[in-house]
């Protein structure tokens, strides 16, 4: 087996084919966040992008999409903005972890979201965590009918916060696929608006991650559709989200509601219809993305698997480059314990974000 590295803009459509049809073969590689769409639209972004293509005698039997940092340090494509990482493989391949890292030119690749079935990357394990998931194999009827089963008291609260929305607000009514270019840029600011209040780096004070949402509002594939989906009550949005879906998954990503329609929860009257939405699409899976949020834990279905940890070579500069790595999670730990440490640093993040961050 070869390995070639190239910038995600020089894959041929050969490769692109490829990639895609080996995402089509293992359900456990479905995730937009693995398609070539995303690591294509990060690579226009990020000047680190770089795509591993594992290649024998048939042609590409694997793409591995990573960042290469100063120092040999490897990270996820999209990183700090991806769900899914991992390497795209033909079904039943088996490769080797640290031969890929040498080829790559890396002597270290952190993950924090890695996908299941990526034995080879499991060396460097550090933890596993719950991704909760919508399951819709059943159609949303046999979903919904489960979530009232668990909590009568829940649904008929939030039956009672729609009679309430309708009677202030109007009618409502989902857009799945809302084409709005400016209904993004709302999105965008209501979800910074909401970073800053409670506290959070404003992820989209960064040029590069608006850039990012709306290149990826474009594309239209089998394995990544950006997908805008708004909740109207009457012509009004109330409630906005933006996710990535490929045939068989949609991937909760970004969502935001009007502050005035806070006490209706909105957010989740939208989760409920795109959930509706995505079972008469022929979708699958709604991956609402690792997290303990109190809504994920009442709307999930079960729970999808996702590791954190790093491969090495397991040299000098590779451990060194690891310890540095540990210090400044370590440090990141500390700052996010104490208020005003964390308030400083938030101020700063929130202030200096730059064209190329």
């Amino acid at each position: 087996m070869t390995t070639t590295v190239l910038h995600p803009d020089d894959l041929g459509a050969a490769d692109l084919a490829a990639w895609r049809a080996l995402q089509l073969a293992v359900p456990a590689l479905a995730s937009p966040f693995l398609s070539p769409e995303f690591t294509r639209a990060v690579g226009r972004r990020r000047p680190t992008a770089r795509v591993a293509v594992l290649s024998d005698a048939s042609g590409p039997v694997g793409f591995f999409p990573f960042e290469r940092h100063r120092f040999g340090l490897g990270l996820p494509i999209g990183s700090g903005m991806s769900d899914a990482q991992g390497l795209v493989h033909a079904p039943g391949l088996d490769w080797d972890a640290q031969a890929v890292l040498r080829a790559c030119g890396l002597r270290v690749w952190r993950y924090d979201h890695l996908a299941e079935g990526q034995t080879p990357f499991e060396g460097g394990l550090v933890r596993r965590s719950a991704s909760p998931v919508i399951d819709l194999t059943r159609g949303y009827e046999a979903y919904d009918a489960a979530l009232r089963r668990a909590s009568v008291d829940r649904a008929r609260q939030l039956r009672a916060k729609e009679r309430r929305l309708r009677a202030c607000l109007g009618e409502l009514r989902l857009v799945f696929d809302e084409r709005m270019p400016e209904h993004l840029d709302l999105l965008m600011r209501w979800k910074s608006a909401q970073y800053r209040a409670k506290g959070r780096v404003d992820l989209f004070a960064r040029p590069s991650a608006v850039a990012l949402l709306r290149e990826l509002s474009q594309a239209r594939s089998a394995t990544c559709t950006g997908t805008l989906s708004a909740l109207y009550a009457d012509e009004r949005p109330v409630a906005l989200h933006f996710g990535l879906r490929s045939g068989r998954v949609l991937q909760y990503w970004f969502s935001a509601y009007a502050v005035e329609a806070a006490r209706f929860s909105p957010g989740i009257l939208l989760l409920l219809r795109l959930a509706q939405s995505a079972a008469q699409e022929g979708m699958e899976l709604l991956d609402l993305g690792k997290g303990g949020e109190r809504y994920k834990q009442e709307m999930k279905t079960g729970d999808l698997s996702v590791g954190e940890g790093q491969v090495t070579l397991g040299t000098v500069p590779a451990k060194l480059l690891h310890a540095r790595a540990e210090s400044a999670r370590r440090l990141r730990a500390t700052v996010s314990a104490h208020p005003a440490l964390r308030s400083a640093a938030l101020r700063v993040l929130n202030s200096t974000a730059g064209p190329g961050s």
